[in-house]
């Protein structure tokens, strides 16, 4: 935040921060109704632009930093600011952590759901982000490679990352140059990058076609970094092979899976772990069938199988294809099969989840609310829920409370250094 005042139209106001809000911005109220400010501490007093409002409140765009709070520390990334993908690289490290391990609680306090046993913070390292996706646009003869700013479709052109793997951030200034040459469109390009254990895997898209140079220009940077692979999609349509070295690969339980280009994967090595412990560990040692829903490319999924017979269910065409390709192994057979469903538009009903002895489920951010009510309206002894957003999870917890369920434990996990995102691990009981 500028410590200086700059020029900005509009209503103008001074604050006194009191707190961070959930999504990682300091919270002051101002005549009743609450003013959300990003880069802002509590103890702050900042000078402000009202800038928007939604359903949550206002909107502040930070002009002025007046008296700094006790909180405050100088952001470790010069991109810090502009730069949509890190929120609260201004907050010292053990006011970070106390605010963060109150995101659960504090969720789950809102829908009546107290004295639950919370597991301490498994802490996730910076430079530890093995997927990003990132945008590339055009500049004048240059290009820009980075996270949007926020609120805008502005890209901050990376040089220095702190939450990325060095081996993922070093592919950042080549791919740029490589970029140059191919055709980014008003709306730019869409970047996922993602480190695997035989490479880099890259996946480009845009709404120009590749010409000849282009693709010339991809498979010699493919080759000058040692990439794995190289996929392009164009408008959406499906995804065009540009150059394999390698094909990517990860292990899960020890079963190697090939991901398709740019599919869903637990952002870093280390948090994956973290999860994948907490689901054993929740799993009873008696459980011969286990029901798990968003399974992805089968990060818990394999796992899973060494210990019970696993029906895997996956919305995603690409990943359900890796699943199943990855566990054509001969001591597989029997105790893993794999089903593609929309799970949000048809959920598990109680009747099929009837001879289950557990279900895992692990939804996006928006939740499984319908499929919450499903499970509550079952006869299943243990629901495992794995989740990437305290407030939904919540709401999903709260169904299955009412539904007879108990929720013996949670543990959150903090995979997504300086952001407001927490995930978390918990069990339910009938």
């Amino acid at each position: 935040m500028r410590r200086k005042a700059r020029k900005g139209g509009g209503r103008q106001v001074n604050l006194e921060i009191e707190a961070i809000g959930a999504r990682g911005d300091g919270f002051a109220e101002l005549e009743g109704r609450p003013v959300f400010v990003p880069q802002s501490a509590p103890g702050d007093r900042v000078r402000v632009r009202i800038a928007g409002e939604n359903a949550a409140g206002l909107r502040g765009e930070p002009l002025e930093l007046e008296v700094e709070g006790p909180g405050r520390q100088e952001p470790p990334c010069p991109h810090f600011g502009p730069c949509g993908g890190c929120a609260l690289q201004h907050i010292e490290e053990s006011s970070y952590r106390d605010w963060k391990a109150q995101l659960l609680p504090k969720a789950l306090g809102q829908r009546g759901l107290e004295g639950v046993e919370l597991r301490p913070v498994t802490w996730i390292a910076p430079a530890t982000r093995r997927r990003v996706v990132l945008a590339a646009k055009g500049q004048g003869r240059g290009l820009r490679l980075g996270f949007h700013e926020r609120y805008s479709h502005n890209v901050v052109d990376l040089r220095q990352c702190l939450i990325m793997t060095p081996a993922l951030f070093a592919a950042v200034a080549p791919l740029r140059e490589a970029l140059r040459s191919v055709p980014s469109g008003k709306r730019g390009l869409t970047v996922t990058l993602t480190e695997t254990e035989s490479g880099l895997d890259l996946l480009l898209e845009g709404e120009e076609p590749l010409d000849l140079a282009a693709r010339e220009s991809l498979a010699a940077f493919a080759e000058a970094q040692d990439l794995g692979r190289i996929s392009w999609r164009q408008g959406g349509d499906f995804v065009e092979p540009l150059a394999e070295r390698r094909a990517p690969k990860l292990t899960f339980g020890g079963i190697e899976v090939t991901p398709s280009p740019g599919g869903f994967l637990q952002p870093s090595v280390e948090g994956e772990a973290a999860l994948r412990d907490l689901v054993l560990e929740a799993l009873p040692e008696d459980a011969g069938r286990v029901l798990e829903l968003f399974s992805g490319i089968g990060s818990f999924t394999f796992p899973l199988a060494q210990r019970a017979a696993v029906r895997a269910v996956e919305g995603d065409e690409g990943a359900v294809a890796a699943l199943e390709a990855a566990a054509r192994l001969p001591h597989l057979q029997g105790r893993l099969e794999s089903e593609q469903r929309d799970l949000f538009r048809r959920p598990y009903g109680a009747d099929e989840l009837e001879g289950f002895d557990a279900v895992v489920f692990d939804p996006p951010r928006a939740g499984a609310q319908a499929q919450a009510e499903r499970l509550a309206g079952s006869s299943v002894k243990t629901v495992i829920a794995v989740s990437c957003n305290p407030a939904t999870f919540a709401r999903d917890a709260r169904i299955l409370v009412d539904g007879g369920y108990r929720l013996a434990w949670a543990a959150p996990v903090d995979q997504f250094v300086w952001s407001p995102h927490l995930e978390l691990v918990a069990k339910f009981e009938r």
